[in-house]
């Protein structure tokens, strides 16, 4: 990891960039899928599936005996885990929902909205090196607290054209049926388009790599909603001197094995500390799996040596990160200044892994500095808003003349006719 010291505000811009893929390059490759798939449909998706992945697929839709035979195929410690995980994500998620609230806003007008479900949902789960099942539980329990009426799910399958066992097992736990085996563009165009197999839906959730980002981002310009823009994974740890470094390096780490192309930053103004956490991110980083991935991901990756609290504060306002982490001794300093960050881990018993699976808050997140305008996933993500507004005679009387001054301000007079019309007739006593 570079070390910058006492970075000049003015250059801060240029050391918070993140590493950066051309989604425009991409943006040919993902139009020419979409257009076969809407010309070919399922033929398409299999085509690609075996082009990007060389699996070879007869049956995109996966059965209800292969999900069943997933469940024998995960251990009992895993399946509790999940069952704890899916009970604190649903908590959280189900607490989010609002009551309807009629509010008088004059004297006989009345006006709420009602939250009503995304009809049909399509949700993402990447299944390459890493198969993510806690995405199934972070995405499908709101889907079903929000009761979305149809929830279709798209997850590339492995090597031997199966899907891993541990997310059909997820499926399953939260009743989600309509899985199919398909990945990458093809999977965000099936849901998006619909084919022979995949029913095409209003909204697609879940991370992916710059081939699904660029895939979202282009289906988004075409009617169909997305979650969030999204890229690479990303975490920013705040720490002074009462900090484990210890810890702070396996969060570090943590976030650095997603992907070569993620990125960690450690934000101090206490320079004792910086070396500690070298030497033990380097330790650690010996002992992973995923050893290669993440020591490409500390390439890009910063640990900035600022002057106070506040300025570190300041520079974290300014990356926006997705996972914001706080080893600080002023917590309650942090959490009154904290304005963008896409979910946020305090103390030293709070690791960012616990957010990623079980404490219950969602791991979809805005990436990419996204936390500056978008919130992460929530049951609000898979509903819509519908106004209503009731007006009674009185009301009428008492609002209308402001809407005909308004309405003729702005030379609309049909507008100011449609309240007048009304007026008139309420002031001859004429009933409907």
């Amino acid at each position: 990891m570079q070390v910058i010291k006492y970075p000049e505000k003015q250059d801060w811009k240029n050391i918070l960039s993140r590493p950066v893929f051309d989604v425009d390059e991409l943006e040919g490759i993902v139009n020419q899928v979409f257009e076969e798939i809407k010309l070919d449909g399922d033929k398409a998706l299999k085509k690609y599936t075996w082009m990007y992945d060389k699996i070879k697929v007869d049956d995109l839709l996966v059965s209800r005996q292969e999900i069943d035979e997933a469940e024998e195929l995960l251990n009992d410690s895993l399946k509790n885990a999940l069952a704890v995980a899916a009970k604190n994500i649903e908590k959280f998620h189900a607490a989010q929902y609002q009551e309807t609230e009629i509010i008088e806003t004059t004297k006989g007008v009345e006006c709420w909205r009602k939250s009503t479900a995304i009809e049909r949902v399509g949700l993402y789960i990447p299944g390459g090196s890493a198969p993510l099942f806690s995405t199934v539980l972070m995405l499908a329990i709101p889907a079903k607290i929000a009761n979305c009426k149809e929830i279709v799910l798209c997850t590339p399958p492995g090597n031997n054209g199966k899907i891993d066992p541990a997310i059909l097992y997820a499926c399953k736990l939260v009743g989600i049926d309509k899985i199919f085996r398909v990945g990458g563009i093809q999977a965000i165009g099936g849901m998006a388009f619909g084919t022979e197999s995949i029913p095409n839906v209003y909204k697609i959730f879940g991370p992916g790599n710059q081939f699904v980002t660029a895939a979202k981002q282009r289906i988004s310009k075409l009617g169909v909603a997305i979650d969030m823009p999204a890229g690479p994974s990303e975490v920013l740890v705040l720490a002074d001197a009462s900090a484990d470094p210890d810890f702070i390096a396996s969060d570090l780490l943590s976030q650095a094995e997603h992907g070569a192309d993620s990125q960690v930053i450690f934000v101090t103004w206490d320079e004792t500390i910086v070396q500690d956490v070298q030497i033990a991110v380097d330790k650690q980083l010996q002992l992973l799996s995923r050893k290669d991935i993440a020591d490409s991901a500390l390439k890009n990756s910063k640990i900035i040596l600022v002057s106070s609290l506040e300025e570190a504060l300041e520079l974290s306002n300014e990356y926006g990160p997705e996972h914001l982490i706080i080893y600080v001794k002023e917590e309650e300093k942090c959490l009154t200044n904290i304005v963008n960050a896409g979910s946020v881990f305090i103390g030293n018993y709070t690791p960012e892994s616990a957010g990623d699976y079980a404490s219950g808050t969602n791991h979809t997140l805005p990436t990419n500095g996204y936390a500056k305008s978008y919130s992460g996933v929530s049951l609000e993500s898979f509903m819509k808003k519908i106004t209503f507004q009731r007006i009674s005679e009185k009301g009428l009387l008492e609002l209308g003349p402001v809407i005909e001054l308004m309405a003729q301000a702005e030379q609309l007079d049909a507008h100011k006719n449609a309240v007048s019309i009304r007026l008139k007739k309420i002031r001859k006593g004429c009933k409907v």
